[in-house]
Formats: structure tokens, sequence, C-alpha cells
């Protein structure tokens, strides 16, 4: 890689917390081309060495890899708070899946996950990992933003309006993939969505074509303890036994949420080495669980960071699920030093990656990657006095303190301005679903 010369753009923050390693750097310089990063280095050495197209100073911030929303489903943006302080059941049987029913379409996709994605950026999220229907439509819409998108192919046996039955999912779903192969910002997934909406047959053709196509798995698993026990009674196998029996357990497979673990379990995910994406705010929200993330940490597993949908969470601020996750495993462990500020923020950036099966690429500031990165103001009000930038990120700064957004070098927020979407319509789109929504 030519380390000199000239190069697009040279950001000059307060600090760059490239993450791997987990380090601060004040004085240092992130150096663009094409792209990708081509040098993190001290700031008068970067200046002598490279001649930039364009010099981004940012002296009050901190520059740190974009957050991998490990979780979501990104259309739900719009049945925000349509049924809260409800337990999971409840509010899918009697709310969700009823307003689903009436209204999920074309449009209902694209603008949820438009607004979803606005959301995002803003957030600080440069990755998202998306779990829904009509997945042509999410592709679609996370590539005319700009944001880097895994989209998964859902499976379930059930009719939906974007398929019959679990054969004709994974056969529109292959095919998107088939077109989109090769794009740079988007890749795809297969997603069941969870034990208990799909039946043995699928699952095992599921298994085959992630090994055959080297595709991950996205599934919803060990969600509630009812979930764990109706699989008892209904099949004599926890859930992610039969898991294990179907071929699916393994390095590609990303388990959602986690709350209902024994020992059994979390010896299993270490033995076949699954990633974890915890959503501790949905998780906490629903009543569901407490995902044992120290647990999973002590037995050497990958656990990334989730929002879930704002349908359950009611926002997609990776900032807040962070603090919540590093509060959350020092509350139920007991001890005050477990999930620190810099393990929640590799959480939230390069075990998320890493889950994804595209650490090489994203979740950290390094020579090669792709330029996905963010700045956060940290000389604000109430981020002010600190003493250590990662501290003052987790434990109190907002999203609203995110000032810019970059994927892939293309800049999607530029100081609070959303650069590839309108806000003005995103509003009006916005205001007019509530309109049709209301009172589901």
């Amino acid at each position: 890689m030519d380390n000199t010369g000239s190069i697009d753009t040279l950001i000059c923050p307060r600090w760059v917390l490239p993450v791997e390693p987990a380090t601060v750097l004040a004085g240092h310089a992130v150096a663009i081309r094409d792209g990708r990063i081509i040098a993190v280095l001290p700031v008068d050495e970067a200046r002598t060495r490279f001649s930039a197209e364009r010099t981004i100073e940012l002296d009050g911030h901190a520059l740190l890899p974009g957050f991998v929303n490990a979780h979501t489903h990104a259309a739900m943006n719009l049945l925000k708070g349509i049924a809260d302080d409800l337990p999971l059941q409840r509010w899918l049987e009697e709310h969700i899946w009823p307003a689903e029913g009436r209204w999920l379409s074309e449009a209902f996709v694209r603008d949820g996950t438009d607004l979803a994605i606005a959301e995002m950026i803003r957030s600080g999220t440069t990755t998202f990992n998306d779990m829904y229907l009509f997945p042509d439509i999410g592709a679609e819409r996370a590539i005319r933003a700009g944001i880097r998108a895994a989209i998964g192919i859902v499976v379930i046996d059930f009719p939906t309006p974007w398929a019959r039955d679990a054969n004709e999912y994974l056969a529109k779903g292959l095919a998107l993939r088939d077109e989109l192969k090769g794009d740079a910002l988007v890749s795809m997934q297969l997603a069941p969505h969870a034990p208990y909406t799909v039946s043995d047959g699928p699952l095992e053709r599921i298994a085959t074509l992630a090994n055959e196509l080297d595709l991950p798995v996205h599934i919803h698993l060990h969600e509630t303890a009812r979930e764990v026990t109706q699989a008892v009674e209904q099949t004599g196998k926890r859930p992610i036994e039969r898991l294990r029996e179907l071929g699916l357990l393994g390095p590609n497979l990303l388990a959602v949420h986690m709350t209902a673990l024994d020992d059994s379990d979390i010896d299993l995910c270490a033995e076949y080495n699954v990633n974890i994406a915890h959503c501790p705010e949905s998780n906490l929200k629903l009543a569901s669980g407490i995902c044992p993330v120290t647990r999973l940490q002590d037995a050497g597993l990958n656990i990334a960071l989730g929002t879930d949908g704002s349908a359950s969470n009611n926002d997609l601020d990776m900032l807040g699920e962070m603090r919540t996750a590093a509060l959350l495993a020092k509350g139920t462990s007991g001890d005050a030093s477990r999930l620190s500020a810099h393990e929640a923020l590799a959480m939230a950036t390069i075990n998320g990656a890493r889950a994804l099966g595209i650490g090489d690429r994203v979740g950290s500031l390094e020579p090669g990657k792709a330029a996905d990165l963010i700045a956060v103001r940290l000389d604000t009000l109430e981020s002010t006095p600190h003493y250590d930038p990662v501290s003052a990120l987790v434990y109190s700064s907002s999203r609203e303190q995110v000032t810019d957004c970059w994927v892939a070098g293309r800049q999607l927020m530029k100081n609070r301005l959303l650069t590839t979407l309108d806000e003005t319509t995103l509003l009006k789109t916005a205001h007019e679903w509530q309109q049709r929504l209301s009172g589901c």
C-alpha cells in the first residue's frame, strides 16, 4: 500500500480510537484514499507525507469506527411505540403481527427502512444486520443511502406478502443474493426467524446452503424462558440442542438474544464457536430476560451488540446499547470491573463485524480497511470534564454528539446534516404512516 502522495481525505481529530489496538491516540490523523484507510499516524507526519484533497479538522472530537448494529428489523421503525409495556408474546400476537398483516408491503418496507437508516446514520451506525421481509427493498434502500448492510434471507413456515412457504423464501432470497453478488456495500445472510417458526426441513436445508455457499446464519434463539420451556415440552430438546442436531451450530451462526441459557447451552456455544448478538435494551423492555454476557465472555465467545427493531426498543441508538450492556454486566455479575468501556466499544464495532463475517473489512481503524468511521464531539458540557475518551464515549455521551459519518470514505452526515437522505421528506412520510397505523 502506497503510504505517500495524494489522498482524498485527511481527518485530524483530537483523539483517534482505533479499537484494535484498544488504545487512545492523541494528535493523530486518519488518511483515506479511494474509500480505504491508508494510514493512522501522527498529524505532523501525515501533513508531511500526504497531499490531501480535503483536510477535516475536528479539534474536540473522537474519531472511531462506525458502529455495527448486529441485529435490526429496520422497516419496523414505522411501528415505534405502537405497543409499549407488554411482554413479548402479547406484543407480537396482539399488536405487531396484526399490524404487519394489514400493512406490510413494499412501500412499508421502503419507507420504514429509509427512516431507520437515517436514524442509524445520525446515531453513528455505519453497518446494520437486518432481518425483515422484502429484503430486495431493504438492500436497495441501503445501497441508495450509502450505508453498509447485511441483509437477511428471511425464512418462516407460514405465508406473508413476500412469499408463500419456506421454499419460496429461500428461492427468492438466493436469487437476490445472485443479483447483488459483488456489491461493495451489501452482503446476504440466511435468516431463519426462530426455532419456533421454522420446522426441521427448512432448517436442515439452511444448514446445507450455509456450508455450500459459505453464508452466515442469523436467528433469534433462546429469547425467553418460555421459548425454551415450550421447545422442551414439544420436542424434548432445548432449541440450541435441536439446532446442533440439524447442523446449524458453527462459527457462521449469529444467535440473537440468548437470554435463557444454562451451562450446557454455553458449553455448546463455546464448542461450536457461535457468535452472540446481545440486545440489552429490547430484552429489558419486553422483560424477556438478560443475556449472561460475562459467562459468555468467560467461555471465550464473540459477543456483538444489536438494538433489535424500534418496535421493541424504540430507538436504534448503539451508544445507548453500549452503556446499558456495560451497566447490566456489572450489575448482574456483582463485579464493577466486568465489561469495561473498551470492551463495550469493541462489542459495538469489531465484534459485530466479526459476527457478520466482515471483520477483515470494517470494525476498526486499520490500514487497508474500509473508511467506515464516525466523529463524536467530546468537548460538550455534558461530556466535560473527562479523563479517558473511551469512558466518556460509553458512559456520558449521547447520539446527538455524533456529528459526522463516513462509509467507504463517502460522507453520509456532515455536522449533523444527512447528505444522502432528506430529513424533511422522511418526517413527512413518517407522519403519513403514523396516521394510517394509529389504532393498530
